[in-house]
């Protein structure tokens, strides 16, 4: 039913063309056109649509012009609703196929879809049906207007106070999911120890911040390569949607030329650059890092976007420098390891194949009792990641061991065994010494527990310290397989190398005793499936 019911056009007319001039369009407008506000109309009358459609046609509101929906019915209305999000404002009837089928819409949009941002007008025809008073308070609407106060010029008003309302609630909106975004992006990103994967990262999360964006990339640009100071090319280091397969690739070969040379005055200027249609963005960073970021087809950034995006790229490179921090620190101690790795070796002629051997091996076990979940969370990424180089350094330890023990050919005496198990406590002391007070896992951490705990046996009758069970670490339980294997299968001053098939019949045999049954489990699997270059 319509509250409008028993009007004639010539009402309508006089009603909403009151002795008012019509407002000039032009008084609301700024910059050029762009996408249009999305205006629902929802009535059971068609002259309402109609004369709205007239009255608001030429308005145009910061730049961007109206684009009307028309609804007939509440039911109809929530489908639309549905399709189309970002609807900014609704000329909302009360009275339509029910006495109150308009308020039951507005609960319908507040508290079913949680919309917040559309703003709701509602226009009555018969305010006795719906008391202003009484619908203000109780219902999460924006203005109330009777149609027979709804002039031209008034409802001109109200839409566009409707719109800038919409407008500044939408930046506000949208300014709190970006800063989410970044936070988001800080706290998952930050976690990451590779370059790779954080710049990766950091043009998947561009992708979010600005989602109307065709696509992004990062470029690195190179060092100067000549006296005159001119540097090579700029490459694509990674990006998304429309760069997504450009990585590797020269600049110039992915963009025009306008635009590479916007990123060329960007990177002179040393502040960020927005055009109409792309923008750069730079990471000021302590550390060499990527030159710039790339971000095209966004149809122009709004004033919110832009600086969202220098809040991210500030915050990302603080991770740039956090990253490659990092990998200075990872390769200070792969030198490290390699160094003390060669000091074992002059002590011990067989200890520079044989460790890295068991590195090989080390890694595979470990990569084998993550895939099934053996260990729990112990054999994780980072635990794969460490072990191959950690493991090479469990014999270290006998750098402190006499030369006529360490070489003697043939079998130590109780008093000499006493001396050569002496290694594994000397070990683990060098290497945790080495890593020092800095806490968490590393080479040099992981390296002093394989040294100490790789002579432990499962049932407690090991050494140094007679650890049983889980209570050997598992780095020391994956090289002590490792290193019974390499050292069985190869010979030693004191030994022949013995067939492999006895040296496995040994191991399985000492599942449960010498060695954890589950790293035995995924040793066999690894050597099924040809060992650890496989």
């Amino acid at each position: 039913m319509s509250d409008i019911q028993g009007w004639s056009q010539d009402d309508d007319d006089d009603l909403l063309f009151a002795d008012e001039d019509a407002p000039d369009p032009s008084s609301a407008t700024s910059g050029p056109a762009a996408a249009p506000w999305k205006l629902l109309i929802v009535d059971d009358d068609p002259e309402v649509h109609a004369i709205t459609r007239v009255v608001l046609n030429d308005v145009t509101f910061d730049g961007r012009r109206l684009q009307f929906l028309s609804a007939h019915s509440g039911v109809e209305a929530r489908v639309i609703l549905n399709d189309h999000p970002d609807i900014a404002a609704v000329l909302l009837d009360v009275v339509m196929e029910t006495e109150d089928a308009g308020l039951r819409l507005v609960h319908h949009i507040r508290e079913v879809l949680g919309n917040r941002r559309v703003r709701i007008i509602l226009r009555t025809g018969q305010p006795g049906q719906a008391p202003e008073r009484q619908v203000i308070v109780s219902y999460d609407i924006n203005d109330y207007k009777a149609k027979s106060e709804l002039t031209a010029q008034k409802l001109f008003t109200t839409t566009v106070a409707a719109l800038r309302s919409y407008q500044h609630i939408d930046a506000i909106e949208r300014n709190r999911q970006g800063l989410e975004t970044i936070v988001d992006a800080a706290g998952t990103l930050f976690e990451q120890r590779s370059m790779d994967r954080f710049a990766v990262g950091v043009v998947e999360r561009v992708a979010a911040l600005l989602p109307r964006a065709a696509g992004a990339f990062l470029c690195a640009v190179p060092p100067v390569l000549n006296p005159e100071g001119r540097t090579g090319e700029a490459v694509v280091l990674c990006g998304t949607g429309v760069f997504a397969d450009a990585a590797g690739r020269p600049v110039s070969a992915v963009l025009p030329e306008a635009a590479c040379a916007d990123i060329a005055v960007a990177l002179a200027r040393g502040r960020s650059l927005h055009g109409d249609d792309h923008s750069v963005a730079l990471f000021h960073t302590q550390s060499p890092g990527p030159g710039a970021l790339f971000i095209g087809g966004h149809g122009g950034l709004p004033e919110v976007e832009r600086r969202l995006l220098e809040i991210f790229c500030s915050r990302m490179s603080v991770g740039f420098d956090n990253v490659s921090l990092y990998e200075q620190l990872r390769l200070a101690q792969i030198a490290t390891v390699h160094a003390l790795g060669k000091l074992a070796e002059y002590k011990d002629e067989v200890t520079g194949e044989h460790v890295r051997r068991i590195g090989r091996w080390a890694t595979a076990i470990a990569r084998e009792l993550q895939a099934r979940g053996a260990c729990g969370g112990d054999a994780d990424d980072r635990f794969c990641e460490l072990i191959g180089l950690a493991s090479m350094l469990h014999d270290v330890g006998k750098v402190a061991i006499p030369d006529q023990i360490l070489r003697k050919p043939g079998k130590l005496d109780p008093e000499e065994m006493v001396q050569m198990r002496e290694h594994a406590a000397i070990g683990g002391r060098i290497l945790r010494d080495a890593s020092g007070p800095v806490g968490g896992r590393s080479y040099l951490s992981m390296g002093a527990e394989i040294a100490e705990s790789h002579h432990e046996k499962f049932d407690g009758t090991g050494y140094p310290h007679r650890l049983a069970g889980d209570a050997i670490p598992l780095s020391g339980r994956i090289v002590a397989v490792a290193d019974v294997y390499d050292a069985l299968l190869h010979r030693r001053p004191y030994k022949e190398a013995w067939e492999m098939a006895a040296v496995v019949d040994l191991i399985r045999a000492e599942a449960g005793r010498h060695f954890d049954p589950r790293v035995v489990d995924a040793f066999v699997a690894v050597l099924e499936r040809g060992g650890p270059e496989a």
